[in-house]
């Protein structure tokens, strides 16, 4: 499936609005290891139907924050949360954001 990023709170409202089950990658343009990430994850979408999606945080710093807060899930980048009903079920951050790892927690 294809990856939809996300750029702002009406954004992020839709899709929580819109999606029961879900994934979100927070990705820094910057690091190197969200770089590794971001490929996992754009390999994972070609094997997933699970709605993805991409937040870059260089550019929606407060809605990442906003993210963190509401949720309870401390901001890491890059780092992978899953969401069912609108709540976090799982996460993971920097070098455990494989395709393997993507795949077990669908």
């Amino acid at each position: 499936m294809k990856i939809k990023d996300i750029k702002n709170m009406e954004d992020f409202e839709e899709v929580t609005q819109g999606n029961k089950k879900w994934m979100l990658l927070k990705h820094s343009l910057t690091c190197p290891i969200s770089g590794s990430a971001n490929q996992a994850y754009e390999s994972f979408s070609e094997q997933s139907e699970m709605p993805l999606y991409r937040l870059y945080v260089q550019d929606s710093r407060e809605l990442s924050n906003y993210i963190a807060k509401k949720y309870k899930v401390q901001h890491e980048s890059p780092q992978v949360i899953k969401f069912e009903n609108d709540k976090p079920s799982w996460h993971t951050s920097h070098f455990d954001i494989t395709v393997d790892n993507l795949i077990r927690h669908i």
